[in-house]
């Protein structure tokens, strides 16, 4: 796995170490050095995750896209799957994350509705599912996956019906963690 656009996170969640705040770079060599990586350690599957970088216009989009076309240039038979932010619900900047290709993409719902407020803040349940929606929807017809963290306080009711709209918006693959 690889976390690109910095170690610096707009968004400030509640189960995050990461550091947030505001970045204060944005490093274009970096779709390169993650594709070397990929292809100096051999890998046949790589995932590609970021921080939230709301601050960017199209969210770290394009900086996805490029990690995604020249691991594939490098390494033409790795399966790649990238881990993505909501984007801020902006249809062009996931537009252009699915342009690129990745076999799978993943976006964590990580928690029921009740609980998205305090635990993800700056997130939208309604805006993760629709991501889905329209991934599931978009040509290059990649797999689809989800996360959700169970012990925060959900109810098992909450479990299945959130598991049951990420079905509905055409999830394929959904991970349980705790």
């Amino acid at each position: 796995t690889f976390m690109i656009l910095g170690d610096i996170c707009t968004r400030a969640c509640a189960y995050c170490a990461v550091a947030h705040g505001k970045p204060v770079t944005l490093d274009l060599d970096e779709p390169r050095r993650v594709a070397a990586a990929v292809e100096k350690m051999g890998l046949k599957y790589a995932v590609i995750t970021s921080v939230d970088r709301d601050d960017l216009e199209d969210g770290g989009a394009f900086i996805f896209a490029e990690t995604i076309r020249l691991t594939r240039e490098r390494v033409p038979g790795c399966r790649i799957e990238v881990l993505i932010p909501d984007f801020q619900g902006q249809e062009p900047a996931l537009r252009t994350v699915l342009d690129a290709g990745p076999d799978v993409l993943n976006h964590n719902i990580e928690t029921v509705p009740r609980l998205y407020g305090p635990v993800r803040p700056g997130s939208r349940y309604a805006r993760s599912l629709e991501l889905f929606r329209r991934a599931s929807a978009h040509p290059t017809e990649p797999v689809t996956k989800s996360g959700m963290m169970l012990g925060l306080g959900e109810e098992a009711d909450e479990v299945r019906a959130t598991m049951a709209d990420l079905r509905d918006a055409g999830v394929q693959l959904l991970t349980l963690g705790q």
